[in-house]
């Protein structure tokens, strides 16, 4: 240090100070200065105006700040209470003494969102048949394919045996088509042919999705919502495809139209509400019903004529009878009124309730047989103005409920039955499975189908309420003839359940593997043959879906502040041999 420097130090520190000790000393100040400034703007030292000295600041909410500091200030206890009192009717009471909490300053806290990136998509995109079916690429319009249904012997198409033997003397009529004159040669016997023919016009199909600007810029860092959308989008095609393989109707040329509307009066029984059923509330003397056959979840057909009134009494429900069925329907629904007399159609709500005891069908029934229970609805659908599938409101008394539409093509469900009245096979149950003979039903298929066609079907699919029937019904029946494996590795431990995945075709001796399809209608089992492999035969498709273009995505060019996207195909379901297939209708649910 300078002389200058040191004598600046020794009027600091004092005069008589060596030079060691005042670097010393400088050192110490310097030290505790900066101890001091950090102090202070920790708050743990401020400046005592009065005595211009450094002091130790008050610790503790900023209610204790305050009251030392009015105190110093030399303010006493009653005007510091006077002080509290006119901060608290601004800011609360609480103001003075709130600290930082979870809920405080702000209510949801001052603490970050552990927010999971992207939604988790938990929808199930289950498409079995649609996974099945081969696709093939067609041209143009429609698609036409002929079929030789049966020749002499083959025991198809109505064609019967022809004796093959002859004699020199025998003779035969080989005259041309349409020859004037017979032309009789020694010959054997002429064979016959049985044909037919299809044309199905190719259909359009398309969804798709939009999103506002707005949506798709604030969800960024969060999720890619245009790749959502275009995921989503097809996604959904293919479950609505794969519910046109199972019921669709299309109404044009070479499909089976729409449903027909129940024919016949229903008629209906009050009794007393037994073990698990609920007695009817709401009514006023009578009821009075329609019913609708249903097309799967796509629609439903035209109402059929309305009951006589049905007198109900407190404590009972009513048992309500459908005379005829509908060729094709999946199920039936029921609509309800009440009066003295019947209010009419406006009046008659869609029931929603369960058809069988234990809240068993609710809103349709597999059979021709509903139980009305619980309260009779006041709002929702009515015969005269019921809401379709595509939004709009139809009167059913006089209009098809879109069962049928012009932009679908025949689904599985409605092929079987557009040939069981000639040479395939539709069993009405209007029952549970049978708990005697376990599987009867089936063997009465297999039997009817191999004699009309020779079929040998491959699987069975049902809904999985109907597959646990089966099961139970199987296992509760000690005289039937099945059994249970149990392996070595099976004696530590035990697995509750059991349930049937085969059931063998005591007609051919094929194991027919039983599935459950996600989307079939309680009480349909659809007895599917995909192939005919028997000699003479070149249909290794039973099943195809044809069309001239595939699943096509499109994202639209952008004309307004959205961004849409689409997915479009065109095709129908072709149906080489829908006779080899059959079905099971009508099955009973049971507890």
């Amino acid at each position: 240090m300078s002389t200058d420097t040191f004598g600046d130090l020794r009027d600091l520190f004092g005069a008589k100070l060596s030079p060691d000790q005042v670097n010393r000393q400088a050192v110490a100040y310097k030290m505790a200065f900066d101890k001091s400034s950090e102090a202070t703007r920790r708050g743990e030292v401020g400046v005592d105006i009065a005595t211009k000295t450094l002091t130790k600041t008050t610790r503790g909410t900023a209610k204790d700040v305050l009251t030392k500091a009015y105190g110093d200030m030399g303010v006493d206890a009653g005007q510091m209470a006077a002080i509290e009192a006119a901060v608290a009717s601004q800011l609360g009471t609480d103001f003075l003494g709130k600290d930082l909490t979870p809920t405080s300053p702000v209510s949801t806290g001052l603490v970050p969102y552990d927010l999971k990136p992207a939604a988790l998509m938990l929808a199930p995109i289950l498409t079995p048949w649609r996974n099945k079916f081969p696709r093939t690429q067609g041209h143009g319009s429609s698609y036409q394919y002929k079929r030789i249904t049966g020749i002499s012997g083959s025991g198809t198409g109505g064609q019967g045996t022809l004796h093959p033997g002859f004699s020199d003397g025998m003779q035969g009529n080989f005259a041309n088509p349409g020859s004037a004159n017979a032309l009789n040669l020694n010959r054997p016997r002429k064979i016959s042919y049985t044909g037919d023919e299809y044309n199905l016009p190719y259909v359009q199909f398309g969804l798709s999705s939009e999103q506002s600007w707005f949506t798709y810029f604030t969800a960024m860092g969060f999720q890619d919502t245009r790749e959502l959308d275009r995921s989503s989008t097809l996604y959904a095609s293919m479950l609505s495809e794969e519910r046109l393989h199972l019921y669709g109707r299309g109404t044009r040329g070479g499909y089976g139209g729409a449903l027909a509307a129940p024919t016949g009066t229903p008629t209906g029984a009050a009794r007393t509400a037994a073990a698990g059923e609920t007695a009817l509330t709401g009514f006023t003397t009578n009821v009075y019903v329609k019913i609708v056959a249903e097309n799967g979840e796509f629609g439903v057909s035209k109402s059929g004529s309305a009951s006589a009134g049905i007198a109900v009494s407190s404590g009972q429900v009513v048992d309500i009878t459908i005379p005829n069925s509908v060729v094709g329907a999946t199920g039936y629904q029921v609509f309800v009124s009440t009066g003295a007399s019947d209010p009419g159609d406006a009046s008659r709500y869609w029931y929603a309730g369960p058809a069988f005891p234990n809240g068993l069908s609710a809103g349709r029934t597999s059979t021709q047989t509903v139980t009305l229970q619980g309260a009779l609805p006041t709002t929702g659908n009515t015969v005269a103005a019921y809401v379709a599938n595509d939004g709009t409101t139809v009167n059913l008394a006089s209009v098809d409920g879109q069962s049928g539409v012009a932009a679908s093509y025949d689904g599985v469900i409605p092929w079987i039955h557009s040939v069981a009245s000639t040479t395939g096979y539709v069993g009405r149950m209007n029952a549970p499975f049978s708990g005697s003979s376990p599987g009867a039903e089936f063997q009465a298929a297999f039997n009817q189908t191999y004699i009309n066609t020779k079929a040998n079907p491959e699987e069975i699919w049902l809904a999985g309420q109907d597959l646990a029937q089966l099961s139970n019904t199987l296992k509760g029946q000690s005289s039937s003839n099945y059994r249970f494996e149990i392996t070595e590795n099976m004696l530590s431990g035990a697995t509750i359940g059991a349930v049937v995945n085969g059931i063998v075709n005591q007609t051919t001796g094929r194991t027919v593997s039983i599935t459950v399809h996600p989307w079939m209608p309680q009480g349909n089992a659809v007895i599917l043959q995909n192939s005919v492999t028997v000699q003479g035969v070149n249909v290794p498709n039973c099943w195809e879906v044809r069309g001239p273009q595939d699943y096509m995505a499109i994202d639209w060019p952008v004309i307004a502040m959205s961004y849409d996207t689409s997915v479009y195909w065109t095709g129908t379901l072709a149906a080489y041999a829908p006779d080899r297939s059959s079905m099971l209708v009508g099955i009973q649910p049971a507890n």
